[in-house]
């Protein structure tokens, strides 16, 4: 067995040890488990969110898009920072709405703004149907990781099955407890490698950030610039709305708003997060780096390009840390997303099917839906084929189809009724879901339109229909007797 195993081992044992012992001295009923008792520092919160939304997307996908297509990726950083700053007015009165009516889940903040349970199930339903694929980017980065700064010792499959298992034990025992004292270890460990990472790799290979560019852009002219078709400044910008209007819409990113204890803690964070996003910046250089150094990656193989290019470089108790560090980055936030899933089966699914249901029942299945969850995402894992980026945007796609209806309850509460909110949300996904399914494009679905309408992030064109749906069917069939209760994107001044 080669130092880099030895390392990636200790750190899962690790990583094991820290979930566990979280849940001293907390009796871990559901609110515990999911949201911390509503009890989380600024601090926690930040950590919490940053281990949920720094995911192996930025540790391989980040260096990978920026290997494969140059100046398209920077539209990761325009993205996380414009989220960023929209989080400032938008999660406080999340928080407020769902302590004042003690929501767990996304599905229940929802079905709370219109008064309507089957919105609430549907939200589930969609929910679910984002969480899927953002689950097996974590466990296809898993894979990936270990196999390669392994040496190979360790195989993709056992790495999923070994990193899952882990996962799935810490979740049932210590619930979102374990995962924010591991997103600690996480947070730390990665900033480090990716710095150093970012910075070593460009000047060891090439003499500088400076000379990687230039060699890059005379043996690939325009390769850092945006193409004039495909990825170009259409597809950017509205892959940039989409992603950002997204990132918070995350059912797990979501839930963890509940975990904070006071609404401070969010616009805290919104000034200090876009500084996080420089470690994608980082993650970017080591891809830049790889491009002259690691060529002929192709498909879901750029997302290997960091790693190559580390294997080259260092020695094997340092590719060991490399292997840890990303290996980390898809344990945490799997784990977030696993509990929120999982409270989400329960509370959203179980309990209108048994509305007996005490919150000690709810506990119970929430915990036994986590193995279950984790199998169907390790199974579709080790099925799957597309590189990390594409799974995200194609979740990106789904989830923020959810935006029209949560955006016109805090802003406009007349503005959208019950009715419109289901009928855009089912037009929107189910275009969405369409896409994937056949593989059609606005070029495909739409020939006859302007070229410019061919390039747009398919999730947007979706979007776009949701809205008009939402708001036709409103003006057709509004909402009937006293409004239901809304939240104001501003708390009240009290004089």
């Amino acid at each position: 067995m080669n130092a880099a195993t030895v390392i990636l081992l200790l750190t899962l044992a690790f990583a094991l040890w820290t979930g566990l012992r979280a849940r001293r001295g907390v009796t871990m009923d559901l609110a515990q488990w999911s949201v911390g008792g509503r009890g989380f520092s600024a601090l926690l919160v930040f950590v919490l969110m940053a281990g949920e939304l720094y995911t192996t997307f930025t540790f391989l996908g980040a260096s990978g898009y920026a290997y494969g297509h140059g100046g398209a990726a920077l539209y990761i950083l325009v993205y996380t920072c414009l989220a960023f700053v929209m989080s400032y007015w938008l999660l406080p009165p999340i928080w407020r709405f769902a302590r004042r009516h003690g929501a767990m889940t996304q599905p229940e903040v929802f079905a709370r703004l219109y008064d309507s349970p089957a919105l609430g199930l549907l939200v589930a339903v969609v929910a679910l149907l984002a969480l899927v694929p953002y689950l097996v980017v974590q466990m296809k980065g898993l894979g990936l990781i270990v196999e390669l700064t392994s040496y190979g010792t360790l195989s993709p499959a056992t790495a999923v099955w070994i990193g899952a298992s882990v996962m799935t034990v810490y979740v049932m025992l210590s619930g979102i407890h374990g995962s924010a004292l591991t997103a600690v270890v996480k947070d730390v460990l990665v900033l480090l490698v990716c710095v150093f990472l970012g910075l070593y790799l460009p000047y060891h290979h090439h003499g500088g950030l400076g000379p990687t560019f230039e060699r890059i852009e005379a043996a690939r002219p325009g390769f850092l610039a945006l193409p004039a078709e495909g990825r170009n400044a259409v597809w950017f910008s509205s892959t940039v709305a989409l992603s950002a209007l997204g990132m918070y819409l995350w059912p797990h990113a979501f839930s963890a708003v509940f975990t904070a204890k006071s609404e401070r803690s969010f616009r805290k964070n919104a000034v200090v997060m876009p500084l996080y996003a420089l470690v994608m910046l980082f993650s970017m250089f080591a891809g830049f780096a790889a491009v002259l150094e690691v060529p002929g990656l192709s498909g879901g193989q750029i997302d290997l390009a960091l790693l190559k290019l580390s294997l080259k470089t260092f020695d094997p108790w340092f590719v060991g840390v490399i292997g840890a560090a990303g290996m980390l980055t898809a344990l945490v936030p799997g784990s977030i997303m696993l509990i929120s899933a999982s409270t989400l089966l329960a509370r959203n699914l179980y309990r209108p099917l048994f509305p007996r249901s005490d919150d000690a029942r709810l506990a119970v299945v929430s915990r036994l839906a986590a193995p279950l969850l984790t199998l169907v995402a390790v199974l579709l894992t080790l099925g799957g084929g597309s590189s990390i980026v594409a799974l995200l945007l194609m979740g990106f796609g789904i989830v923020t189809q959810l935006a029209p209806a949560l955006l016109a309850a805090l802003v406009a509460p007349r503005l959208a009724s019950r009715h419109g909110a289901i009928a855009g949300l089912l037009v929107g996904v189910g275009f969405v879901a369409f896409t994937v399914v056949t593989g059609a494009t606005t070029r495909t679905l739409l020939p006859s339109a302007p070229g410019w309408v061919h390039d747009l992030n398919i999730g947007i064109v979706g979007l776009a229909l949701n809205l008009v749906v939402m708001l036709g069917v409103s003006r057709l069939a509004p909402a009937r007797g006293a409004p239901s209760p809304r939240v104001p994107l501003r708390r009240p001044v009290s004089r």
